[in-house]
């Protein structure tokens, strides 16, 4: 397995491996993890119904042009593109979480950023179809669509409820 040290700068506390991983390299196999009731802001979602809380995988960050992918089937993490030595390792959370227990604005700076980090629930299926999406998701995704779930009024006020919650001013939505 590849060595990893948790790591802080001025944007937070993350991990970045000290070791070059090639594309499809096993990062991390899944297997000493807790159950949880509830989500929480490190659980991820493994299926429908299931959150674990996990000791490295609660230490990954967010990217909308992330380095791995988190397959909650086979349980492991897969590097989805060569990763240099001590660069940050992430994964793109709405792969994993259909509703996030905390939505956050996304400050990634990729060209593809979603900006609103609150969920699968919340990105369009062209923007999903941009990433490593897990079957739980997909199968929800596509579920809600033939059931026209995905309304612009939950988009809104979801996006009001962020505001209200955490104070920010303005939020810059692209319609997709």
């Amino acid at each position: 397995m590849v060595k990893i040290e948790v790591n802080t700068t001025a944007k937070g506390t993350g991990l970045i491996t000290t070791s070059a991983v090639r594309k499809g390299e096993v990062f991390h196999r899944i297997t000493k993890y807790k159950r949880v009731n509830q989500p929480t802001y490190t659980s991820v979602q493994i299926d429908l119904d299931t959150h674990i809380e996990e000791s490295i995988l609660g230490k990954l960050n967010h990217s909308c042009n992330p380095n791995l992918i988190i397959n909650t089937t086979a349980l492991e993490c897969v590097a989805a593109r060569d990763i240099e030595p001590h660069e940050e390792l992430s994964f793109f959370y709405p792969s994993t979480e259909w509703e996030m227990d905390k939505p956050f604005v996304c400050m990634c700076g990729s060209p593809q950023c979603v900006r609103i980090v609150a969920g699968a629930r919340y990105l369009s299926l062209d923007i999903l179809s941009l990433q490593f999406i897990n079957r739980h998701i997909r199968h929800k995704a596509l579920s809600c669509l033939e059931a026209k779930v995905f309304k612009k009024d939950v988009i809104v006020e979801t996006i009001d409820t962020f505001r209200a919650e955490t104070g920010a001013l303005s939020l810059s939505v692209t319609k997709a």
